[in-house]
């Protein structure tokens, strides 16, 4: 098999935000999975990988752990790009509190705790990992997700090989926090809020009451026209730049009405041959 049929996934991220869970969905999903390898030998492995013709998929699970060997991982990613390897890199995130709580209830030490609170592994741990996230292709975030959950997002990620950009559309409420995970976040709080008439309060977004509502507001249909246009405007680049899932973030207040309503429609302005676009409503169901 050449080099260029064949896909790398390295698989990274927080001590205790769902790599082995990733692993092992990855696996199950027809991946050749190796796990914490020092990543001097990344490109070794690879060599091997590419003379079995029944491997034409490998995921690399890398973190911390490596030490001092973790700052070459930069080096063998352009290593193997220079070769025409495709090369992704999915980081899996969470919360402090939510990687914090993890670790308390397993009752196991962080990897780069060192003696000190499990809040200093992972503050220390971050800075490791800060410059393999910001080029990550697909940072998912675990903080509200059980392993279900971050199975089947890794299954509609990976499961086949897929060459077409991959859209979430996240609706969420900003006084929740803006999603960690996003690409792009755009602000529909300008609208008036349905929660204001007690009609629509109890009602969502995905209620064709509440969103004939969103869209009579002066502006939204414009808004949404040009949120579209800048998606697609970047869709190309994306791909050439070898990014194939971006995520674009729709926020209100809540997450309630305006941003679900408008991300259900975006995601259908988006829907074409050439992505896949799935909707997720992040702060649905919260107070």
């Amino acid at each position: 098999m050449s080099e260029e049929d064949f896909d790398v996934l390295l698989v990274t991220g927080m001590s205790g935000a769902g790599r082995s869970t990733a692993a092992r969905a990855l696996e199950d999903a027809g991946w050749f999975v190796i796990d914490n390898i020092p990543p001097m030998l990344l490109g070794s492995v690879i060599d091997v990988a590419i003379e079995n013709p029944d491997v034409h998929r490998v995921a690399v699970v890398v973190d911390a752990r490596g030490g001092s060997f973790f700052p070459q991982l930069a080096e063998a990613m352009t290593s193997l790009r220079d070769r025409g390897v495709r090369l992704q890199v999915l980081f899996l995130e969470a919360s402090e509190e939510s990687l914090v709580r993890r670790f308390e209830s397993s009752r196991r030490p962080h990897p780069l705790q060192e003696g000190n609170r499990i809040l200093d592994g992972l503050r220390r741990e971050r800075l490791v990992l800060g410059d393999v996230r910001s080029e990550a292709d697909l940072v998912i975030d675990t903080t509200n997700l059980n392993v279900h959950e971050l199975r089947r997002a890794i299954d509609s990620a990976f499961a086949e090989p897929d060459e077409r950009l991959r859209i979430t559309v996240m609706s969420f409420g900003f006084k929740h926090g803006i999603p960690v995970d996003a690409d792009m976040v755009v602000d529909a709080r300008f609208l008036p809020n349905p929660y204001w008439d007690e009609n629509l309060r109890d009602l969502t977004g995905q209620d064709p009451r509440v969103a004939d509502a969103v869209f009579a507001g002066e502006g939204a249909e414009e808004f949404l026209d040009h949120v579209a246009a800048l998606v697609r405007t970047t869709r190309d680049g994306y791909l050439r730049e070898g990014k194939r899932f971006v995520t674009v973030a729709v926020g209100c207040t809540g997450g309630k009405h305006r941003s679900v309503a408008l991300s259900e429609a975006l995601a259908g302005m988006l829907d074409s041959p050439h992505v896949v676009v799935g909707v997720e409503h992040r702060d649905l169901g919260k107070e």
